[in-house]
């Protein structure tokens, strides 16, 4: 594998630890495993991985919990992997952070594809984002304005990020509901609203502001 670091596999089934463990290592990819939350905790804080594939049922808790409890400091590239399969398992392992979700039993060459676009995702996202006195710190999923945090939730600093990347393009409220509540909007416009104007206020004398466009989105751009 071209770029640096490590996948982490967290899957407490041996035969399905192995299955997955020699397709990717046939790949080349760069593996490290865990079969208990508790041991993957330990490696991410030792070494946080380019990607994780993580079960959702674990013998030490429930991975959808755990994946909670990442986003409130990580953006690392989630595929959440279980025999529940309901949509409304699917909604709530999305909801939770996932950015991929596939079913058990599943094809091993679907189960790698998915893989690759997880990790096209991840090379896409750049380590650290700067936009003058902004910056946005992708794997602890952080904003500093000034070197001083900026104390965001995971929501707040999700849209905070799309807006940056698309700076003096509108983005609709409905975009932005989806990538940052991971379902469609279904005519919410409150929370993005409420998220917006708090997002804004944080901004005051970053030099940037986010306008809005009634009926049409936002829109992040200088303030100069």
């Amino acid at each position: 594998m071209d770029n640096e670091g490590y996948l982490l596999l967290i899957e407490d089934n041996i035969e399905v630890q192995n299955n997955n463990r020699k397709i990717l290592e046939r790949r080349g990819y760069p593996l490290k495993l865990a079969m208990t939350l508790a041991q993957a905790r330990e490696i991410i804080a030792a070494d946080p991985p380019r990607a994780i594939i993580l079960d959702v049922i674990l013998p030490d808790g429930s991975g959808l919990d755990f994946l909670t409890e990442l986003r409130r400091t990580s953006h690392i590239p989630v595929l959440l992997l279980t025999a529940l399969s309901t949509p409304a398992d699917i909604i709530a392992g999305l909801n939770a952070g996932g950015d991929d979700y596939l079913p058990k039993p599943y094809n091993l060459a679907e189960f790698l594809a998915r893989v690759n676009a997880l990790l096209r995702r991840a090379e896409q996202v750049p380590e650290i984002i700067r936009k003058g006195m902004l910056t946005l710190h992708m794997a602890s999923g952080q904003a500093f304005l000034a070197g001083v945090p900026m104390q965001l939730s995971q929501k707040e600093f999700q849209l905070l990020y799309i807006l940056v990347q698309n700076e003096g393009l509108m983005v609709t409220s409905e975009y932005l509901y989806e990538k940052a509540w991971g379902m469609p909007m279904m005519g919410d416009t409150q929370s993005v609203k409420s998220a917006v104007s708090r997002l804004r206020k944080r901004l005051s004398g970053s030099g940037f502001s986010i306008m809005a466009s009634r009926g049409k989105g936002y829109r992040f751009k200088s303030a100069i």
